[in-house]
């Protein structure tokens, strides 16, 4: 379900009782986890956590005008989910997550950086604080333009920076008429 919220206060105030405890449990934990440089906000139409511009120009390459997506929470219609954009593209950071994941004995269900869940005992939350705090800003962009580049779309820093965007709440939008969601970037092979 994407929401027309503008502010993450009001997106909570949107859900039911229930959902609102649990997703406000797990952001609780992303913002004590959360690195310096990265800000909360509404990107397209979820609660999220990015790199803003003033510290990455270039933005997220699939709309150069939104802030670089680094996790975001969601309240959809069948579960709640957390994008963890921040591991899929580290196949070391997702080992990891998945291994620290099942020493929990929680059912993980996961798609690429998509975790989803229905109650917070599914939820290992000092697994998620962990994932969340082991990347820093700019490791992360690290690791970003390194995936661009093997996708054979690495921007140069210099050029993006020509390109200053406006400072964005990071509201959602629409691209060649289609919908733009966060975690869906070319995929890689590391074969």
């Amino acid at each position: 379900m994407r929401s027309q919220a503008t502010g993450v206060e009001e997106y909570l105030a949107e859900l039911t009782a229930e959902r609102r405890e649990t997703l406000q449990a797990v952001r609780e934990v992303v913002l004590k986890n959360l690195p310096r440089g990265y800000e909360e906000g509404m990107q397209y139409g979820m609660i999220g956590y990015f790199v803003p511009h003033r510290l990455y120009p270039a933005g997220y390459h699939c709309d150069p005008r939104q802030p670089l997506p680094f996790a975001s929470l969601a309240s959809q219609k069948h579960h709640l989910s957390i994008y963890l954009t921040c591991i899929y593209s580290d196949p070391e950071h997702l080992a990891w997550f998945r291994e620290a994941w099942a020493k929990t004995g929680k059912k993980l269900d996961m798609g690429k950086g998509c975790v989803r869940f229905k109650t917070i005992d599914d939820v290992p939350l000092k697994v998620v604080g962990q994932a969340i705090k082991r990347v820093p800003v700019k490791k992360f962009i690290a690791q970003y333009e390194a995936v661009l580049g093997q996708a054979g779309g690495k921007r140069s820093t210099k050029t993006a920076k020509k390109k200053v965007m406006p400072k964005t709440t990071a509201q959602p939008n629409k691209r060649d008429g289609k919908k733009v969601h966060p975690v869906r970037r070319r995929s890689v092979s590391s074969s």
